[in-house]
């Protein structure tokens, strides 16, 4: 309920004959409101103000100018009041919003940014979707509708609403004229690579993270922490010659050996098993979401894992029993299936998505890889080429040894002795 004092003065005002007084009785009134209110007074108090200013018996012009008063006062509230009073601005003015659109997109702004203090990142981004960006009242360039979705889009991401995100990246993707803005592009990369994060989409997000790392007018400690997320969306991602590329990709850069992450990245990229203790470390600085259950009750993670070991068996083995491959994957019998039968499954899957080259004797419980198919017919001669090659090689060495000891003879003397 609004103090009787401002109910009074109201009153008064809207009673008055003398219109052409009017509008300095209301700004006289609203600084006096702020001058000596506080708390939820001051925010009844507004409200009440508001009502008043913006009655149909009040026409837009006369509105306007006191809108643009209200505004100026309401950026210096604290955010619980900017956002009760913002919330019943906007709520008021729907009804008259092509006339005052400039006023309206300033209060939602405003809006957005207290919902932002107090971390409503879903309330933020609604207040800032009512800003009408299409009437013909005012010209709205590309540049500045790209901001504003880029900033929905940030809101949206903060409360992990990628479906709502990725609505207004697009709307910025169809605008007929390129992202001019390199702070907007930038954001822009960023916002599509925590898309494709989220939606475990991770090679593709690892490129967008590699991109913004490599991107001009980034801080260096922003840089590092691009490649770091590009590094872990990599290792996260479905073992397979797409995956080689990207981890070649980020261990060649010479920064990567300066981010935490190297360690697990050197690893995958030679293809050398990992152990539990370098997943645990590695699994506490993935988000949430890279550590969701799958639908064979496994992490993200662990297939990731299971999928990079595997492949790195394959470098080890020519071929290998199942069961010793299950209990080098680190599987666990779980109810009608044992560890030797889901190595065998995961094997299967990845030969046939082409990631895994090689074939399955179910018979006899053993996976051949292609390393070794190809070997056995290919051994023989390249075994005697290398050594007709080595041989070559240590005559000739010899020849040049003997050269040396006919042309220096107290050299060669000295260094036998030696």
């Amino acid at each position: 309920m609004a103090s009787q004092k401002v109910t009074s003065a109201l009153a008064a005002i809207e009673s008055s004959p003398h219109q052409p007084t009017k509008l300095q009785e209301y700004n006289n009134l609203l600084n006096e409101i702020v001058a000596s209110s506080s708390g939820d007074e001051l925010a009844q108090d507004i409200v009440y103000f508001l009502d008043s200013i913006l009655n149909e018996d009040i026409s837009i012009i006369a509105s306007r100018p006191l809108l643009v008063s209200f505004i100026a006062v309401l950026q210096n509230f604290d955010p619980e009041i900017k956002i009760k009073v913002g919330q019943h601005a906007v709520t008021l003015l729907q009804s008259r919003a092509t006339a005052v659109e400039e006023q309206d997109s300033q209060i939602r702004e405003i809006l957005a940014e207290a919902y932002e203090s107090q971390e409503e990142y879903t309330a933020a981004a609604r207040a800032l979707q009512g800003i009408s960006i299409d009437s013909s009242q005012r010209l709205v360039s590309d540049d500045t509708k790209s901001k504003l979705w880029i900033r929905i889009v940030r809101y949206y991401l903060e409360d992990g609403d990628t479906t709502n995100a990725e609505t207004f990246l697009n709307r910025i993707k169809s605008l007929p004229n390129k992202i001019e803005d390199h702070d907007i592009r930038l954001h822009f990369q960023l916002s599509q690579a925590r898309i494709f994060d989220a939606r475990r989409r991770f090679l593709d997000a690892a490129q967008e993270y590699f991109n913004v790392s490599l991107a001009a007018g980034v801080d260096e400690d922003d840089r590092l922490t691009a490649l770091s997320a590009a590094i872990r969306c990599a290792v996260l991602a479905p073992a397979g010659p797409q995956r080689s590329r990207t981890l070649s990709r980020l261990y060649k850069d010479d920064r990567a050996s300066s981010v935490d992450e190297f360690s697990i990245l050197e690893k995958m990229f030679l293809d050398r098993l990992l152990n539990a203790d370098e997943i645990a470390a590695f699994a506490k600085k993935l988000a949430p979401h890279q550590l969701a259950i799958t639908s064979d009750g496994t992490t993200v993670l662990d297939r990731a894992v299971i999928e990079h070991n595997l492949v790195a068996a394959s470098k080890l083995y020519e071929n290998i029993n199942v069961d010793a491959l299950g209990s080098i994957l680190g599987l666990q019998s779980s109810g009608e299936f044992s560890a030797g039968e889901k190595a065998e499954a995961y094997a299967a899957r990845m030969v046939e998505q082409g990631r895994l080259r090689g074939k399955i004797d179910q018979i006899d419980g053993v996976i051949y890889f292609e390393t070794s198919l190809t070997a056995l017919s290919t051994v023989g001669p390249n075994l005697r080429q290398w050594d007709i090659g080595v041989q070559e090689l240590a005559e000739y060495v010899e020849r040049v040894a003997a050269g040396i000891s006919e042309q220096f003879p107290d050299f060669a003397t000295s260094q036998m002795v030696q």
